[in-house]
């Protein structure tokens, strides 16, 4: 079921890359279990489909978006919704933290100084300043 639904929304969006949370440790060994297979089965759809895997450590990923690796979950919603510019915070916070490991993988491509900006295989630009063109100072 994961597997069918993951692969249709690739299909459907057809990112350029799939970045993914590490799992760095779990209090519960039936959790850490169960989050290893549907990573697996995240990145099996993800190979399929042709795209490339990137994985960050939880800490990275906080690192990247807080600026310090041991942020609460609430901090890296905060700082998601601030860099993002949404109005209402993300429903639940794993939708933030899948969010902020975007933000992660974005920031190590490439800095926004740089204007890196991404091209698909259809050369389309994916650059941030698509998604926040007020941001754009000239």
């Amino acid at each position: 079921m994961v597997y069918v639904g993951l692969s249709k929304l690739l299909k459907e969006h057809d990112p350029e890359v799939v970045a993914i949370e590490d799992l760095f440790y779990a209090r519960n060994a039936r959790s850490a279990s169960k989050l290893g297979h549907v990573r697996g089965v995240a990145m099996l759809a993800a190979a399929e489909a042709g795209m490339p895997v990137s994985e960050y450590l939880p800490t990275q990923v906080k690192q990247a978006v807080v600026g310090y690796g041991r942020a609460e979950k609430q901090q890296v919603r905060d700082m998601v919704m601030l860099l993002l510019g949404l109005k209402n915070p993300p429903r639940k916070l794993d939708a933030s933290d899948a969010l902020a490991v975007a933000i992660c993988h974005a920031h190590l491509v490439g800095s926004v100084e740089t204007e890196v900006s991404l091209r698909s295989s259809k050369g389309v630009s994916r650059s941030w300043r698509r998604y926040r063109p007020d941001q754009i100072e000239r």
